[in-house]
């Protein structure tokens, strides 16, 4: 999947925006993100996926599968924010409760209130990321945090280990080829075992192909400084902006609206 983001982060309709500009707007509409009405939570991770689907033009099909994947540990917290047990308290009762077993499991309606509201806040948040993610190179998002004067050792590790990520899933996919090739084995035991194997031997495999990339940054006269692109400013055109502006605005007036109602 890390292909095919970076693959689209090159090639999608917001390529030429600003980088800054994209990275200060996705910023902007984090920080609304976690602190608006859950209705408007709702309504920022519509318009956020409009970004990238309509506008960025970002297929639909590689969108979903990275938003409901990355769903999928919300869904994992799911038991732990609605199961309650015991006896419900005083003035709170379980709207769902598990009959025949020795210590009552119940389900509550705040628990579902509580669920939902971090449903649509993890929704929001995700959204603003992953604007930013498909429609910004990963080397433009090294120049602005440069610009933004974040130190040469961490973007250096950053540099370095994005790559790594490219050796790491070359090596895995190479060897699960190779295991599909010689038929692999049958049985659970004997899954287990290949499983171990191939894991030891994606290690060896990946820590080889790492240090083959260092001997290569050695061979091309690396000086213990990567030396990255400079930062080259580019406009936005008017729609966008206007768009953008007149979507916080809308929103920061709603959520005003929201505190003085209620």
């Amino acid at each position: 999947m890390i292909r095919r983001i970076d693959v689209l982060s090159y090639n999608n309709a917001l390529r030429l925006l600003s980088p800054m500009w994209k990275s200060a707007f996705a910023a902007l509409m984090f920080l609304l993100s976690y602190t608006v009405h859950p209705f408007l939570q709702i309504a920022i991770t519509l318009w956020m996926m409009s970004w990238c689907i309509l506008q960025a033009r970002i297929p639909f099909r590689a969108y979903g599968l990275l938003f409901g994947t990355a769903l999928l540990f919300y869904g994992l917290s799911i038991p732990a924010l609605l199961v309650e047990f015991g006896h419900p308290a005083a003035g709170q009762a379980g709207v769902f409760q598990l009959p025949g077993l020795p210590l009552p499991v119940y389900i509550t309606a705040a628990g579902l209130q509580r669920a939902g509201e971090l449903l649509a806040r993890i929704s929001a948040c995700m959204s603003c990321f992953f604007f930013l993610m498909f429609t910004t190179p990963f080397s433009e998002l090294l120049q602005v945090l440069r610009r933004l004067r974040m130190p040469q050792i961490v973007l250096e590790l950053m540099l370095i280990m994005y790559r790594f990520l490219f050796l790491l899933t070359d090596a895995a996919h190479g060897l699960l080829l190779a295991r599909r090739l010689r038929g692999g084995r049958r049985g659970y035991k004997a899954k287990l075992r290949e499983t171990a194997a191939m894991a030891g031997a994606l290690f060896g495999n990946t820590m080889h192909r790492y240090y083959g990339l260092s001997q290569g940054l050695l061979a091309r006269g690396f000086t213990e400084e990567i030396i990255l692109p400079p930062y080259s400013a580019r406009p936005v055109p008017r729609r966008y902006a206007v768009q953008a502006y007149a979507g916080v605005a809308v929103l920061v007036l709603a959520q005003l609206w929201l505190w003085v109602r209620g």
